[in-house]
C-alpha cells in the first residue's frame, strides 16, 4: 500500500472508533436519565447480539464488494447506533436497539477493516500495519471519551451535544474509508472460504485458538476498567478522564516509539510479559482509593500491555492459522473479542451493583491472570506441527 493511501484508511479508522470510545460515556448517559451501571450492561448485552450478525454480515459480503467498503458502511451503523442512544430521554427496553445497531456496526467494522489490510499486505509486513492500524484505533477509542469528559467537565458541554459530534465523525471516518477502498482497488475474492462457523475445529487444531481465548480475556479486562471507570473512580480523589486521556497517550506513544522493537522481538516473548503488565495494571487499581497516582499508574500499564499486545496476538491468530483459514481465525479473533468487550459489562455491571467495586476489580484481574496463563501455554514446545486440514 502507499503511504498516502493507507492515511486515509488510518484516519478513517481514528474517526469511527470515536463511536466505540463513546461507549465509555454510556454509564454517566444512563445514570442521568434515571438508569444505573447494571443497566447499561443490560443496553450493552444488545450489541453483543448485533456483533455477531455485523461479522457475519461482513464475512459473508466483504468478499463480494470489498472489505473497505463494508468498512465504511459500518462506520455509518456506528454512528447510528450513538444516535440512538443520544436521542434516549429515559430508560426503556428499547435502549437494546441502538446498543445491537452500534454492534452490529463495530463487529462488521472490526472484522472489514483490518480484513482489508489482510487483503493488502503480506506475512512479513502484517505485523507493523496492525500495529500502525491499532495504534490509530486505540488513539479514536480512547482519546474520544477523554476529551469528551473533558469537553463535559471543563467546557460544559451537555453530554448530547458531545454524543451528536461523535455521530458525525463516524460519517467522516466512513468517507475516508471509502476514499481508501476507492485508490486501492482489490480483487474481489471468491466466498467458499468465509464459512468461519464450521472452521472453529480446524482452528482449534493450531495455536490460533490460544490467541483467540486470550483476546476474549484481554476484552474483559479493557472493557471493565473503562466502561465502569467513571463508577470506580466514585469517592476518590482521581478523575475518569484522567485514566481515559493517559491511557490513550500510553498506547499511541509506546506503539509508535516501541513498534520497531516489539516487530523484531518474538512474538511469543512479547507477549507475555505485555499481558504481565496488564496483570500489574489490573491489581494497581485495587489502590486508587489510597492514592490517585495508582490511577495513573494502572492506566499506563494498561496503555502498554493491552495497548501493544493486541495488535501482536491478532497477527499471531492469523499467521499461526492455516492459509485457507486465515479469514475464519481472524473473524473467531473478532468475535472472541467482542464477547469480551459487550459480554463482560453485563457481568461486570451486576457485579458492581451487588457486590462493590473490590468483586468486580477481582473479576478483572483474574480475566488477566487466566490470559497471561494461557500466553505461557501457547507458547510450550510441541514435539510436532499440528496442520489444519480442509
Amino acid at each position: 500500500m502507499r503511504p498516502v493511501s493507507a492515511l486515509f484508511m488510518l484516519i478513517g479508522v481514528l474517526l469511527a472508533s470515536g463511536g466505540y470510545g463513546a461507549t465509555f460515556l454510556l454509564s454517566m448517559h444512563i445514570r442521568s436519565i434515571g438508569g444505573n451501571d447494571f443497566t447499561t450492561g443490560v443496553s450493552l448485552a444488545g450489541a453483543v447480539f448485533g456483533t455477531f450478525v455485523g461479522v457475519s454480515f461482513a464475512g459473508w459480503v466483504a468478499p463480494r464488494v470489498g472489505a473497505a467498503r463494508i468498512a465504511a458502511f459500518a462506520a455509518l451503523c456506528v454512528g447510528a447506533g450513538v444516535a440512538g442512544f443520544a436521542i434516549l430521554e429515559r430508560v426503556i427496553m428499547a435502549g437494546v436497539i441502538p446498543g445491537a445497531l452500534l454492534g452490529f456496526g463495530w463487529g462488521a467494522f472490526y472484522l472489514a477493516a483490518p480484513m482489508s489490510l489482510v487483503e493488502r499486505t503480506d506475512d512479513a509486513g502484517r505485523r507493523r500495519w496492525f500495529l500502525r492500524f491499532g495504534t490509530f484505533q486505540m488513539a479514536g477509542i480512547g482519546g474520544c471519551p477523554a476529551l469528551a469528559a473533558y469537553a463535559i467537565r471543563y467546557g460544559h458541554v451537555s453530554l448530547g451535544s458531545v454524543l451528536y459530534v461523535i455521530v458525525a465523525l463516524c460519517a467522516a471516518g466512513a468517507l475516508m474509508i471509502e476514499v481508501f477502498g476507492r485508490l486501492t482497488p482489490c480483487a474481489p475474492r471468491s466466498p467458499s472460504q468465509e464459512r468461519w462457523l464450521r472452521n472453529i475445529a480446524a482452528i482449534s487444531r493450531t495455536r490460533a485458538i490460544y490467541s483467540i481465548a486470550i483476546i476474549a480475556l484481554g476484552a474483559c479486562v479493557f472493557s471493565g476498567l473503562m466502561t465502569f471507570q467513571m463508577s470506580l473512580m466514585q469517592g476518590t480523589r482521581a478523575h475518569a478522564g484522567t485514566f481515559f486521556s493517559l491511557y490513550t497517550v500510553t498506547v499511541v506513544a509506546t506503539r509508535w516509539l516501541l513498534s520497531r522493537f516489539v516487530v523484531v522481538v518474538r512474538a511469543e516473548t512479547a507477549t507475555k510479559v505485555l499481558l504481565a503488565m496488564m496483570v500489574l495494571g489490573s491489581a494497581a487499581m485495587f489502590a486508587v482509593p489510597y492514592h490517585a497516582l495508582f490511577q495513573l499508574a494502572a492506566a499506563i500499564l494498561l496503555g502498554t500491555g493491552y495497548g501493544l499486545a493486541y495488535p501482536i496476538v491478532q497477527s499471531q491468530a492469523v499467521n499461526d492459522a492455516t492459509a485457507s483459514y486465515r479469514h475464519a481465525a481472524l473473524t473467531w479473533f473478532v468475535v472472541a473479542y467482542f464477547v469480551g468487550i459487550f459480554g463482560f459489562p453485563s457481568i461486570g455491571g451486576w457485579v458492581l451493583v451487588h457486590n462493590g467495586k473490590g468483586a468486580l476489580l477481582a473479576l478483572i484481574s483474574a480475566c488477566a491472570l487466566i490470559a497471561l496463563v494461557l500466553a505461557i501455554l501457547q507458547d510450550r514446545p510441541r514435539a510436532g506441527t499440528v496442520s489444519a486440514k480442509a
